[in-house]
């Protein structure tokens, strides 16, 4: 058979301009399947976008849902040298503080020797540095080798039991070290130090700070820090005062005489996380507006307008909405508020997007705190608005939720389409392999039934002239 490198050569017919138009038609057949990955790759999309944008609402959600945010306070200070913060809860009130004496750390220093890496004890095989204090149950034990000596050594063993004594050496000059031994603040942390096991050691380490007896220097004596508030005495361990009074810290780095400390109520951060809930939840709103998006063609046009929503007409998205906008109604509250709109949160019927009355908002957190947190945070357990909606988005979000479940769906069907588009594939190009085939052989008899044409007709043409 004879062998042609171009379709219609040897025939003189279009056949390449017809394979072609062939293999153009039957490739028609994979658009529908590209048209159905398009779409589902695009709803596989928009159900990432509308996760993402639930796990935002849902932190702006945990924020609020803390009724520890609605006993907020503010403090302020007369003074520098007393430093005042405040946690939740703490009482609004005023209170004349003075301090009288501050607590210190007891430290402690051998006597110096010549080297901090010479070894110090008398050779005997283990010895046990015993520190006694009296906040401390049981005596702090440390053992050491016999190779475990020296001033970097004992240092450094100390250090390692993270027991709030800290070991330090201090080079005075050459050939003179000394190791400095300073506990926490307070009198139940002064030390009392004994070794066992080791004379000479003990020579360098006692000390027993009830009689101030032994071979250590006390560089700086322990004591409590000693205050009073509004009259009463107090006395602490720190400087660091967490209790008195409740729900305030007290930081004590002078001595102040009638110092003047103000907890006053506040509902900054509670206004604040609302306004950034409320913020979030239309956020969420256009998030569900872009992907239910719908603009009607008009008749007999292809296809959908490009623009609409993966999601239009989706059910996951409307019980989505629906779920989350039936919580506004379903707090549980008991207090005097029972709608967002009696604390000045509206929302709009077309939009359903939330607005804020700043004034409206500001005379319920000042008048009545505890029905806003209420209605809103409730118990962070069961009730309030923000509990409610925590458990729904979470249910939303969690691995076998419903956005999970259409994303598994969309993956299946994904799979299925790609092996569909593979076999019709397939099938096409075996079609366009018999049609090419089929060409060719015509080519080739074309050409042959052309060739014996001619040949006739040149026999036919000498047979008239002769």
């Amino acid at each position: 058979m004879a062998s042609f490198t171009s379709l219609g050569v040897g025939s003189g017919l279009p056949l390449d301009t017809l394979l072609n138009n062939l293999t153009i038609a039957e490739k028609k057949r994979l658009n529908p399947i590209t048209q159905q990955q398009t779409d589902n790759t695009a709803r596989l999309t928009a159900y990432g976008t509308l996760k993402s944008a639930l796990e935002k609402f849902q932190t702006a959600n945990t924020a609020l849902n803390k009724p520890e945010l609605f006993r907020s306070s503010n403090v302020t200070s007369s003074t520098e040298d007393l430093k005042a913060t405040t946690e939740a809860g703490a009482a609004p009130g005023i209170y004349t503080i003075s301090v009288t004496q501050l607590a210190q750390a007891q430290s402690l220093s051998t006597k110096s020797v010549a080297s901090n890496k010479e070894a110090l004890g008398d050779g005997s095989g283990t010895r046990t540095i015993k520190i006694e204090q009296p906040g401390r149950k049981e005596p702090l034990e440390i053992k050491l080798s016999q190779d475990k000596t020296t001033l970097d050594d004992i240092s450094k063993a100390i250090n390692d039991t993270d027991s709030g004594i800290s070991a330090s050496i201090v080079k005075v000059k050459d050939g003179e070290f000394k190791l400095v031994l300073t506990a926490a603040e307070g009198m139940d942390s002064k030390m009392t130090i004994s070794v066992d096991g080791d004379s000479k050691l003990n020579d360098l380490l006692a000390y027993d700070s009830k009689t101030g007896a032994g071979k250590m220097t006390e560089l700086v004596q322990a004591q409590n820090s000693k205050l009073t508030m509004n009259g009463i005495d107090i006395e602490r361990q720190s400087n660091k005062i967490t209790d008195a009074p409740q729900g305030v810290t007290l930081e004590l780095t002078k001595k102040v005489t009638d110092a003047r400390v103000t907890v006053t109520k506040s509902n900054e951060k509670s206004t604040e996380a609302i306004k950034g809930w409320v913020d979030a939840y239309n956020s969420l709103i256009d998030t569900f507006n872009t992907l239910t998006k719908y603009k009607a063609v008009d008749a007999g046009a292809e296809g959908q307008d490009k623009d609409n929503g993966a999601l239009v007409g989706d059910s996951v998205v409307r019980t989505i909405q629906t779920g989350i906008r039936a919580q506004f109604a379903n707090s549980g509250s008991e207090g005097a508020f029972k709608t967002l709109n009696e604390i000045g949160i509206k929302q709009d019927g077309k939009t359903g997007k939330m607005s804020i009355d700043d004034t409206k908002l500001k005379k319920a957190l000042d008048e009545n705190t505890a029905s806003v947190r209420e209605l809103l945070a409730g118990d962070g357990k069961e009730t309030g608005i923000t509990t409610k909606i925590a458990a729904e988005v979470k249910s939303y979000l969690a691995d076998d939720g419903i956005i999970d479940n259409a994303q598994d769906s969309i993956n299946a069907t994904l799979k299925k389409l790609t092996k569909q588009y593979l076999s019709v594939s397939a099938s096409i190009d075996d079609m366009v392999a018999r049609y090419t085939a089929q060409f060719t052989q015509l080519d080739s008899m074309m050409s042959k039934l052309n060739n014996t044409s001619t040949y006739l007709g040149q026999q036919f043409t000498a047979m008239n002239k002769s």
